[in-house]
């Protein structure tokens, strides 16, 4: 990033410190007291940032429209406007704008204010910050990770917070990929746990995050008890995000065949699937796909002619979680599911770009089981494709066959970080071509691992680092999130680095010629 970029980037943070406004020519359009005026709640977000465009994402306290002005210059000298509908409380006054016709390749400042729907009257401003989509080669660099506020490890004020976030907006990412399990909405958070060693651990606590979620309201309340957070909230303001999901904005381990344990009034799974996957898309700064009744999640994100980010959902075309050893392909077997599945080939069939990044929210040969179930796609069992490995055994194959170079699989989920290398020579179905998985998590929550592997695909462990004791609190350090940087001549380096931002492991990869 250049100097003047950093630059640029203290001055927003200054300005969210409460830089006096006039300073940048800012004046209030209508005066009110400030009681009478809206307020920002949570800050800003953005996301999606592809091609010319980004999202921006904020929540009012009443009914108003979001105004977001931009400009390439943190003086607002030439700020364009775009506002959005009136937002209310059947989206908890969530809302969000489209940025377009942005520069390729250019610091983007913006403003953020609500205009309340009956009076005018305008909230006080929050300022962000992203850098736009380039259009030629150049370094990029972002971060990735997953598992916030898991096993009953919030906000902790004695530690300053969700450090990893301030570590990851240190890196100076163009862009944050979220892996899953955002929220733990099964996962309430006491005021405060014993820790290992003793060690006690104290959260801030809300009423929302008293219990497992089960009311629209209370899904939406994790989100709001994640953005208390003031390493998240200045993390949000500089760095663009594109966030998928997995089991835990629902519930531990979701699938159709879920039973709900005695925690839950609500019994009907496909209830919560539908309140939670509302909640998520309110709070998401993802833009959402033209007419699809469901909310689709999986996307790809173009990033230049380096890099596509093909975001999957693992979650929502799942079959039941089962023994998982069917021989033959049926609805139990499905994961991504076949329209999904058919979506991912076309779209990695038709890239352009160097690398393309699969970004999953479950790895590919770690045992996860679920009970005497499988709750991801590997089996336990080292032989054959059965079960869910039929759907990846085919995808690979297609990979292969469609000589697409360059995948790289980027996923979380386990609680812990690894490396692993899946290559034919090993493995028992052999017809693909060899690529890297990397795992990184916890953000914010409980470590565990590291978890067997199955042999199907040949998958080697080149690294991992877990803790020795399950469910090891952030106090133990086994905090972790990765970052891949692609420099402009196409190599690709991937680094695992802990909650200080310090490397714990380095790859390099060549791109290979088509």
């Amino acid at each position: 990033m250049s100097q003047p970029d950093r630059n640029r980037r203290l001055l927003v943070q200054g300005i969210g410190a409460g830089l006096a406004l006039p300073a940048l020519g800012v004046a209030p359009a209508i005066i009110a007291s400030p009681n009478a005026r809206p307020r920002v709640m949570d800050g800003v977000q953005s996301g999606d940032v592809s091609g010319s465009r980004a999202i921006v994402w904020s929540r009012c306290d009443r009914p108003a429209r979001l105004v977001v002005e931009w400009d390439t210059r943190s003086s607002f000298a030439n700020p364009r406007r775009i506002q959005s509908p009136v937002t209310t409380d059947a989206l908890d006054f969530t809302a969000k704008v489209d940025l377009r016709g942005l520069p390729a390749d250019q610091a983007v400042f913006y403003r953020a204010r609500f205009e309340d729907a009956r009076d005018g009257s305008l909230s006080e401003p929050w300022f962000g910050h992203l850098r736009s989509a380039p259009r030629r080669d150049r370094d990029i660099r972002f971060v990735w990770g997953g598992d916030t506020c898991g096993q009953g490890y919030g906000i902790n004020p004695d530690i300053g917070g969700m450090r990893i976030y301030e570590a990851m907006r240190r890196r100076q990412p163009d862009f944050f990929l979220h892996s899953g399990d955002v929220i733990y909405a099964d996962g309430p958070i006491p005021e405060q746990v014993t820790a290992e060693d003793g060690r006690i651990w104290r959260n801030l606590v809300t009423e929302a995050k008293s219990k497992v979620a089960e009311t629209l309201d209370e899904y939406r309340g994790n989100y709001r008890y994640n953005l208390m957070d003031e390493n998240l909230r200045r993390f949000n303001a500089e760095v663009p995000q594109i966030w998928q999901w997995d089991d835990h904005e629902v519930t531990n381990n979701w699938s159709p065949s879920k039973v709900l344990d005695d925690r839950y009034r609500v019994k009907d799974i496909d209830v919560l699937v539908r309140r939670a996957r509302q909640a998520y898309l309110e709070y998401a700064p993802m833009r959402l796909t033209p007419r699809d009744a469901l909310g689709r999640v999986y996307r790809k994100i173009a990033y230049g002619l380096q890099l596509d980010v093909f975001v999957l959902d693992m979650r929502s075309y799942r079959g039941p979680n089962t023994a998982n050893l069917q021989a033959e392909p049926s609805a139990e077997t499905a994961f991504l599911g076949q329209q999904q599945l058919d979506w991912l080939k076309r779209e990695l069939r038709s890239s352009q770009a160097t690398w393309k990044v699969i970004a999953a929210d479950m790895p590919i040969g770690l045992h996860v089981p679920d009970g005497p179930r499988w709750e991801a796609i590997a089996n336990g069992n080292d032989g054959p494709a059965l079960g869910r490995e039929l759907e990846i055994a085919d995808l690979l194959a297609f990979i292969q066959r469609a000589q697409v170079r360059n995948t790289v699989w980027l996923t979380a989920d386990v609680h812990y970080c690894a490396a692993h290398h899946y290559h034919p020579s090993r493995a028992a179905f052999q017809r693909f071509d060899p690529f890297w998985e990397f795992v990184a998590g916890p953000l914010n929550a409980g470590s565990f691992g590291p978890n067997a592997l199955d042999a199907t695909f040949g998958p080697e462990v080149v690294f991992q680092k877990a803790p020795l004791t399950p469910n090891s609190s952030p106090f133990a350090g086994f905090q972790f999130f990765g970052e891949v940087e692609i420099e402009s001549r196409g190599a690709l380096t991937v680094s695992l680095r802990d909650i200080d931002g310090n490397a714990v492991f380095t790859q390099t990869l060549e791109p290979q010629l088509a």
